[in-house]
């Protein structure tokens, strides 16, 4: 049995979905292997939208609560770049109002850059308040990366109006600020607001990378982003070190000064 459609006009209604239940049926009921393709490829797709969907649910579990206790903004903090060798550690900070909906939003790692990127301009333009605190290589050298992390978290948590009644933090204490707050392991992966922390971060560090490269191609930072790969340490025995790199890091200090 096959319905009266072509293949290629199936096609068309299921990409775009706009066939109706009766239709569908019919599809379902066509021995054609190519409709049965399609149907596969759509339950497939439509799969994937549902454990998406279920995903961000699950992840905006702590916002809930919190709203329900009565805060009105929660803030979600995240970094990117603690363990380059190069570059500054970046830190965003931001206010998601409670109807936000960005399905697929995760830890900003585990996302196209494609996807980084499109993420990125929908959470500033539908947030409440964002702030990013950049802190640049020679201030990590001087008070360590922890230490200049958590001062890259509290420049851009000071950024935020209004200011938050409940902060979401990824794994790091922010003991010294003026609100409660949580710090979760992997909390990128849990919480909603700071997976959209995360994202602002890394795509204001790779950005700012990317004007680094174009400075100092011979290290690729463009592709890098400051990590030790073998052809960055390779850079930095023929060329030195920019002012851009981390004196202060061991592999940096092994490749300056031979093995101290």
């Amino acid at each position: 049995m096959k319905s009266d459609f072509t293949i290629a006009y199936i096609k068309e209604l299921i990409n775009n979905e706009q066939f109706t239940e009766e239709q569908y049926i019919a599809f379902q009921k066509d021995s054609r292997k190519g409709v049965q393709k399609l149907l596969e490829q759509y339950e497939k797709k439509q799969k994937h939208k549902r454990a998406l969907q279920h995903q961000f649910e699950e992840m905006q579990s702590f916002e809930k609560h919190y709203f329900q206790e009565g805060k009105q903004y929660i803030a979600g903090i995240d970094e990117a770049g603690r363990g380059p060798l190069a570059g500054p550690v970046v830190a965003a900070a931001v206010i998601l109002p409670i109807d936000f909906h960005l399905v697929g939003l995760n830890d900003s790692k585990q996302l196209t850059g494609s996807n980084r990127n499109l993420f990125f301009e929908s959470i500033k333009q539908e947030a409440i308040s964002y702030g990013i605190g950049v802190i640049p290589s020679e201030v990590i050298d001087e008070l360590n990366i922890h230490q200049a992390t958590k001062l890259a978290m509290r420049k851009a948590l000071s950024q935020l109006d209004p200011f938050p009644d409940h902060v979401l933090i990824d794994a790091v204490e922010l003991t010294d600020i003026s609100v409660s707050y949580d710090a979760l392991i992997k909390g990128d992966t849990r919480s909603i607001s700071i997976a959209a922390a995360s994202v602002l971060a890394k795509v204001t560090r790779d950005r700012y990378m990317e004007t680094l490269h174009n400075a100092f191609p011979e290290y690729q930072f463009g592709n890098n982003m400051g990590y030790g790969t073998k052809e960055h340490m390779q850079a930095i025995q023929e060329h030195g070190i920019t002012q851009y790199h981390r004196r202060s890091f061991s592999p940096v200090r092994k490749a300056i000064y031979g093995g101290e």
